[in-house]
């Protein structure tokens, strides 16, 4: 017999295992997912308790058999897929194609890829979670009987090439509704008045907060929370009302009502845990969630951050000893809490076994290390954030001061950083206001009233990073989930990516409109988190993964066969005078995935078409002297999602494609 089998996923995790296992083990990559449902119809038996049908990945075939065969042949067998659910279901896949006793495979889970917790993880092995992998599969089917029988219908009747999906939808439907919100907002005018003071030479400014005990506000969403908590307001409409204000002051006295002092300490931010992760890298280093995840899987399997995929605030009590006599030895005792800080997430259905995302070992600083250029910056963002949870509060030194004239109250706010504690090396944008020392009753001067005027705002549009913390809070989707969501309605589609800013296309309008009438339920955000909670339900045993997708898909079967009944066709076709250069035959406006574009309406006998820029002007491709390489034919410059590109004139019968600037044949060839 040969030595002990270990399976992973990727060969970087392999290599770095053999490392630590020095020969005695032998480890083998299975190179990601290696089973799936097929790909081009429904693989799930409605008939038959929702059995799934998998199939071998293309390309997987080979790897597979001489994984089964190593199998076969080791005395133990060690599943070491990532410690989640999909992990599970993986290193299940891989047995069940094996085909032997899953009671004989020893399942070992780390949070980080470091000698001390391989070795522990070998000495504690367990089986294969069963529940674990019912909840990744029942995620699976469920998300297959949305999106496989909604997309149809609507690239039937909406536009080819469109897709649904259980949490894809809903993140639609929240980008939809902030659009619409924007679109139907009304600005309201409102002024603001501020005195520009003085003291001994310092000047400082001061807003106008309140007259005869009434406070001023900006937006009828404020008025709103005054009514409602019997708060008593009033405001500054008009530019009149402002210079009557002004009018009223001019000559007044402005006497220091009221000082107080306070010390405040603000708190580090905890460690990160996915969404955190993603949205303050969109926000530092401007990765988008897919990039922030792809360079922080390499970080993982080269052993320097723990496990990405979490969303757990927990921290290994010897990472928080390592991190503590960092901080101790660099920086100080001063820099340390008094007691190390413990972190819990809010999330209900947090996986609290796994950790945190922090460094595997804090003597590997940035600095000591030299990694590729993302990398190295995700690498430092992870390591100072982790460091930083881990050191002491910032103390701040506050003054709020309260300044009347007349019956007008104005206030000035000053602060300063005492002691900078987490501060010292993850900053926040906070700037010191000082203000002058003074004392209650004193008189200071007016040097100048400024009004201004403002109109009250709509609420932004969703950047990545605050959709993800709205899917977040809301219960939708998981730590997993969020950058593949993000990826489909970019893929589809469905919205562009404008300075961060999402922006949904015309065509998620309609789509929306159609969901909304055949397919609420599915948009109903409650709806989408209690699933979630019942998929967190299968994964700790308590609910039945058959029972229930029984529960869903009753109900959703008799919404589906309505929905394919009254479902009508809104294929927008706009007729034109081109004819068609191939066939003669007249050109259509149609809508595409990339925007609108012209098409022969003889197809699919004729399929030539022309694309159209955003003003729907037709763009020609031009000319080139270089022949295809495939069929001889003149190439063309075409424009596409990625820019421009070499294509074949004599498509679509020949789809070679080159790229300009490299030459290098596309592997779009179809």
């Amino acid at each position: 017999m040969g030595n002990p089998l270990v399976i992973v996923e990727s060969p970087t995790k392999a290599k770095m295992i053999t490392s630590f296992l020095k020969g005695k083990f032998k480890v083998i990559a299975s190179m990601g997912h290696v089973r799936d449902l097929p790909q081009r119809k429904l693989g799930v038996d409605l008939k038959n308790d929702f059995q799934p049908t998998y199939q071998i990945l293309p390309g997987k075939e080979k790897a597979m058999s001489e994984i089964a065969s190593a199998i076969k042949s080791a005395p133990d067998v060690f599943i070491a897929t990532d410690y989640d659910r999909e992990g599970e279901a993986i290193g299940w896949h891989i047995v069940e194609f094996a085909k032997i006793d899953i009671k004989k495979v020893k399942r070992i889970v780390f949070h980080e890829i470091t000698q001390s917790a391989i070795e522990e993880a070998i000495r504690e092995p367990r089986v294969i979670n069963i529940n674990l992998v019912d909840a990744q599969q029942t995620r699976r089917i469920l998300d297959r009987l949305v999106g496989y029988q909604i997309s149809p219908l609507l690239g039937k009747n909406v536009r080819k090439g469109l897709s649904a999906g259980r949490v894809q939808s809903v993140a639609l439907r929240l980008i939809v509704e902030r659009e619409n919100e924007i679109k139907n907002f009304k600005p309201q005018e409102y002024w603001t008045i501020a005195a520009l003071l003085g003291k001994e030479q310092q000047d400082f400014n001061a807003d106008l907060v309140s007259k005869d005990g009434k406070k001023y506000h900006s937006t009828i969403a404020n008025q709103l929370f005054a009514e409602k908590y019997n708060i008593k307001v009033t405001s500054i409409r008009t530019e009149d009302a402002a210079k009557e204000i002004m009018a009223d002051l001019n000559n007044s006295e402005f006497i220091v009502s009221s000082i107080k002092k306070s010390e405040r300490r603000k708190n580090p931010l905890p460690p990160f845990m996915t969404s955190t992760l993603q949205r303050e890298a969109i926000n530092k280093l401007g990765f988008n969630s897919t990039k922030t995840m792809s360079v922080a899987q390499k970080l993982y399997e080269n052993g320097l951050i723990t496990y990405m995929r979490t969303d757990s605030l927990d921290v290994a009590k010897a990472a928080q000893k390592q991190a503590s006599e960092y901080i101790l030895k660099n920086y100080g005792k001063e820099y340390l809490p008094p007691k190390i800080k413990i972190y819990k997430t809010k999330s209900k259905s947090a996986q609290e076994a796994h950790e945190a995302i922090r460094p595997t070992n804090v003597l590997k600083t940035p600095k000591t290390l030299k990694l590729e250029k993302d990398a190295q910056k995700l690498y430092e963002l992870i390591w100072l954030r982790f460091i930083a949870s881990q050191m002491a509060s910032a103390v701040i030194n506050a003054v709020a001061v309260d300044i009347k004239a007349k019956d007008y109250i104005f206030h000035a706010t000053g602060s300063s950083v005492k002691f900078a504690g987490y501060l010292k090396i993850y900053p926040e944008d906070l700037k010191d206001t000082m203000l002058p020392e003074l004392n209650e009753g004193e008189k200071v001067t007016l040097k100048q009233l400024t009004p201004k005027q403002h109109f009250t705002e709509p609420p932004p549009r969703y950047t990545e990073a605050s959709l993800i913390k709205t899917l977040e809070e809301r219960g939708i989707g998981r730590p997993s989930t969020y950058a593949p969501t993000l990826s489909v309605l970019r893929h589809r589609g469905y919205v562009n990516i404008e300075k961060t800013k999402i922006i949904p296309q015309e065509i998620s309008f309609t789509v929306m409109d159609v969901l909304k009438k055949y397919f609420m339920e599915i948009l109903d955000l409650n709806f989408t988190a209690e699933m979630e909670e019942k998929l967190d339900g299968i994964a700790d045993g308590r609910v039945k993964w058959k029972k229930m997708l029984a529960d869903f898909h009753t109900p959703f079967a008799k919404t589906l066969d309505k929905a394919r009944l009254d479902m009508k066709n809104i294929k927008q076709v706009i007729e034109t005078s081109e004819k068609c250069s191939k066939c003669g035959s007249p050109m259509v406006i149609r809508d595409g995935r990339f925007g609108k574009f012209m098409a022969c309406s003889n197809f699919p006998k004729c399929r030539n078409t022309i694309s159209l820029n955003k003003e729907g002007e037709k763009i020609i491709p031009e000319k080139t002297e270089e022949k295809c390489s495939d069929c001889g034919k003149p190439m063309v410059i075409r424009s596409g999602r990625r820019g421009k590109f070499l294509a074949c004139s004599g498509y679509p019968k020949c789809r070679n494609t080159k790229s300009i600037d490299k030459g290098n044949q596309s592997e779009n060839k179809t």
